[in-house]
């Protein structure tokens, strides 16, 4: 159920955060929430504005785990980080300042543009729905709208103009098929993420690092990429695609189908402690079941995923370091996950 509707242009003096009654705590943040990763980095920089932004302030290709996995914690905290919710969306807020310029077509962008920063958030809620709807099991025509107003209540938190935000359900449907009919553009950033699906190094995890280079370049990779692509283009609309150049024949959606109703079928049997292991979604899950002191700071991304060292004091980047009077590192993953 959802506490707060969509009721005027700007903030509330005291926006509230989503909490586990919300049809995105169960959604946003899960297992199943990951097949819609690279739909979501393409598509967010299809945006003119967002795509300079990252073209010119940003390196998709040297660490594209270590990127993707530290920026979840501040993203999905926004979310679940209850009464330190909307700390966390300030200092999201805070990193973007510094990222604007003139792209190459002589445009000016900030990333901190109203249009332009809420594009980001509507790709995330798009992503949310189609999360439930292709992965999930699918949602009622009622359920579409809860998540379309939760949406504005976590946009909320950022403190950021609410004129840019479409009004209803209805509105932004309207919003969506028009930005993705007359605004979106295949930009450098846009094809720089669908691209690293075929250019992804071993992934940085305890039960792949071992695996031999040569077998992940010749074997793994390639087929797991085109699972992965097809993925992501099936999750397009049809005027991304076009914009993009992806063909996709009925064939392919009678195929994207079925392979969403096993996904979905694996979703209705994987045990929560699995579909929530995110920490910062486990952390929240502990804290509202009374299994974790409420006053505990949230679970801060590993030392292992920072940036590195020489960027760590850009303000653009989100980087944890606590530091000890003596000038050393001494945080512990223990430390920053509370676990």
């Amino acid at each position: 159920m959802v506490s707060q509707a969509a009721d005027s242009h700007e903030p509330h003096s005291e926006p509230r955060p989503l909490g586990p009654d919300s049809l995105t705590w169960k959604i946003f943040g899960s297992l199943y929430y990951g097949p819609t990763g690279f739909f979501m980095g393409m598509v967010q920089n299809m945006h003119p504005g967002l795509g300079a932004g990252v073209e010119f302030h940003s390196d998709i290709g040297s660490e594209p785990y270590q990127r993707v996995l530290r920026s979840s914690y501040p993203i999905l905290g926004v979310v679940f980080d209850g009464p330190r919710a909307r700390q966390t969306a300030q200092e999201i807020v805070g990193y973007h300042r510094e990222i604007k310029g003139v792209d190459a077509q002589g445009r000016r962008y900030h990333a901190l543009d109203p249009g332009t920063f809420y594009w980001a958030h509507a790709v995330f809620f798009m992503q949310t729905l189609r999360t439930a709807e292709h992965f999930m099991g699918g949602l009622t025509g009622p359920q579409r709208e809860q998540l379309w107003r939760e949406h504005y209540q976590w946009y909320e938190m950022y403190g950021m103009s609410m004129r840019v935000v479409p009004q209803s359900w209805n509105d932004f449907r309207r919003y969506w098929r028009d930005m993705c009919r007359d605004t979106l553009e295949p930009t450098p950033s846009a094809w720089d993420v669908y691209n690293l699906i075929d250019t992804a190094p071993v992934p940085p995890f305890p039960v792949l690092r071992r695996l031999p280079e040569p077998l992940w370049e010749k074997a793994i990779r390639p087929a797991g990429a085109g699972l992965v692509k097809f993925i992501t283009v099936g999750l397009c609309d049809p005027a991304i695609r076009d914009t993009m150049g992806f063909p996709w024949a009925d064939r392919d959606q009678w195929l994207f189908d079925r392979l969403c109703r096993a996904i979905s079928a694996l979703n209705r049997i994987t045990p929560d402690e699995v579909k929530y292991a995110a920490p910062r979604v486990r952390a929240a899950r502990r804290r509202v079941a009374g299994r974790r002191p409420p006053d505990m700071p949230p679970p801060e991304a590993p030392e292992s995923l920072w940036p590195a060292p020489e960027h760590r004091a850009d303000p653009k980047h989100y980087c944890p370091v606590h530091v000890d009077p003596g000038g050393n590192a001494a945080t512990t993953f223990r430390q920053l996950t509370g676990f």
